[in-house]
């Protein structure tokens, strides 16, 4: 409906203007007619504004009501700009690589030169439009992996618009089946044979891929638990989970990107982050804490 208002008032306007004044008014009254940004262009806009500076991006942030969970960073925007205060001379560079979005909630996978090379997933809740809770995993960037592929090449491209919550189901289920509950007779029904795509930087394409990965961690005893799913985000065909567990002992936050395609996951990338003990937290609104 405010679309169609809005280009109704656009006509109006413009033959009002073309009356008068020509084709020089409609010109001015086209550039004043400001569309409101999506949620996935405001994300992309605001993490670009970390490099940027640009003031009306920031401005999609709730400056009195922003919760922020990353434990690196104080709560509030005076916590963000604390954070850019401490960037280098060159300033830092951020390259959104995917951005989604799912109701009020913006997603995004970036590659960042932030105090050196990272990979990030961001997470964005909005409320009328602005920005007021933030949640991510980084990571420092890593070579190839064994089937060279970096950790954020591959599709880009969404579709599937309509399978959106069935895909979020399938992966969900695919989390708790063999993840969370170590189900593994039901591995190979969620992927077509081993056809595969891989990003994790230590695993190859595959289940076969996946399998000597696991094996040769178990021989360092290193394990990989996840005990909990938080948060499952989606567009189409790509879907975010948000998860809890531990990585050789450590606590651990795993933020894993799957694409779906046929209704079998075709493609994964993640973040791994060590949770950081309380001692070391800036704010105490905690890593998983999602509004019900």
């Amino acid at each position: 409906m405010k679309e169609t208002l809005l280009a109704v008032t656009l006509v109006l306007t413009l033959g009002a203007c073309k009356s008068e004044k020509g084709i020089e008014k409609e010109s001015l009254v086209k550039k004043e007619v400001k569309m409101e940004l999506s949620v996935k262009d405001k994300t992309i806009a605001v993490l670009k504004s970390i490099e940027t500076g640009d003031k009306e991006a920031v401005s999609y942030i709730n400056s009195t009501n922003y919760k922020q969970h990353n434990l690196a960073v104080g709560d509030g925007l005076a916590g963000f700009g604390a954070l850019l205060a401490l960037a280098p001379a060159d300033g830092f560079k951020v390259n959104t690589v995917r951005a989604f979005e799912d109701g009020d909630y913006g997603f995004a996978q970036t590659e960042y030169d932030f105090f050196g090379p990272k990979i990030g997933f961001d997470v964005f809740r909005y409320e009328n439009g602005q920005i007021v809770e933030h949640w991510d995993n980084l990571i420092e960037t890593a070579a190839a992996n064994p089937s060279g592929h970096t950790q954020t090449d591959g599709t880009t491209t969404i579709t599937d618009l309509d399978k959106t919550e069935a895909n979020k189901t399938l992966v969900a289920n695919f989390v708790n089946d063999i993840l969370v509950n170590g189900k593994m007779e039901k591995l190979t029904g969620y992927f077509d044979g081993d056809n595969y795509i891989q990003h994790n930087p230590n695993i190859g394409d595959g289940l076969s891929g996946l399998g000597q990965a696991l094996e040769a961690m178990a021989k360092q005893g290193i394990t990989m638990e996840y005990t909990t799913i938080h948060k499952v985000l989606g567009q189409g065909n790509f879907v975010l989970t948000i998860s809890e567990g531990k990585f050789a002992g450590q606590p651990t936050s795993y933020y894993d990107l799957f694409r779906v395609e046929n209704n079998k996951i075709a493609e994964h990338w993640d973040v791994m982050e060590t949770i950081a003990a309380e001692a070391d937290r800036k704010n105490t609104n905690g890593k998983f804490n999602f509004p019900n």
